[in-house]
C-alpha cells in the first residue's frame, strides 16, 4: 500500500467545545486505536483532505508530538451539508498482524467486448481484504481484455498473494453487458462466413 505522512497535536481535552474549537482552526479531531490505549490528537485540515479524498488507500505514517505509529483510516465523520471533515477515526497497525481493509479496483486493458459494443459494468469500487500490511497491495487490478460480452470477473477468480478477499466468492466483480447494436466476435464471424457461403452458392447458381 501507499504511504503518506501526517504530523499530528495532542488534545488538552476531548470534549465537544474543543473540538469545535479545533475546526474553527481549521483543524481536524482524531483518535488513534488498536494497539494499547487510544490517542486523542489533532491535525491540519488541509494535510488530512489529501488523503481522505484521494481515490488511494494509504498506510499512514503518524507523528503525534513524538510518538510514531502507522494506522489505516478506519472512520470518517463528515459535516451534514458542507462535507467537510469533522473526525477520523485511524486504526493503528502491526505489522504481524492481520488487518482489514477496503482495495480500490482498478482495470487495465481494453475488453474485447466493449471493443464491440458491449458496456463495462462494474458492480464493486472496492473489495474487502485481509491481511498482513506488508501483503496487501495499494489496489486490485483487473485485466479485462479477454472479457467478452456475457462473461464477467467473480470474486474467487481474484487473487493475491497473501491475502483474503471477504466478499462473497460468487458475486460479480464486474461484466460486459450487452447493448444495443452490440455484436459477439463469434457471432460476427459466423455472420460473415455464411454471408460468404450464401455468395459462393449464388454465383454457382448463376453459372448454371
Amino acid at each position: 500500500m501507499k504511504k503518506a505522512q501526517l504530523s499530528g497535536s495532542l488534545r488538552a481535552n476531548v470534549g465537544k467545545k474543543d473540538a469545535a474549537a479545533l475546526r474553527v482552526d481549521n483543524r481536524v479531531p482524531c483518535v488513534l486505536y488498536g494497539q494499547g490505549e487510544q490517542t486523542h490528537f489533532s491535525v491540519k485540515r488541509v494535510e488530512l483532505d489529501k488523503i481522505i479524498f484521494s481515490p488511494d488507500v494509504y498506510q499512514v505514517e503518524l507523528d503525534i508530538e513524538g510518538k510514531k505509529a502507522l494506522g489505516i483510516v478506519r472512520e470518517v465523520q463528515q459535516h451534514p451539508v458542507k462535507d467537510t471533515l469533522h473526525h477520523v477515526d485511524f486504526y493503528e497497525l502491526n505489522e504481524g498482524k492481520k488487518v482489514r481493509v477496503d482495495l480500490p479496483v482498478r482495470t487495465e486493458g481494453a475488453a474485447k467486448g466493449v471493443l464491440n459494443g458491449g458496456k463495462l459494468n462494474i458492480a464493486f469500487r472496492t473489495l474487502s481484504c485481509y491481511g498482513l500490511p506488508g501483503d496487501l497491495p495499494d489496489a486490485i487490478t483487473l485485466d479485462i481484455s479477454p472479457i467478452r460480452i456475457g462473461q464477467s470477473i467473480r470474486v474467487s477468480e481474484v487473487s493475491i498473494a497473501g491475502v483474503t478477499i471477504l466478499d462473497p466468492a460468487n458475486a460479480v466483480v464486474l461484466g460486459v453487458k450487452i447493448s444495443r447494436g452490440a455484436v459477439d466476435e463469434d457471432e460476427e464471424e459466423e455472420v460473415e462466413g455464411a454471408a460468404e457461403d450464401g455468395t459462393a452458392e449464388g454465383e454457382e447458381k448463376s453459372e448454371e
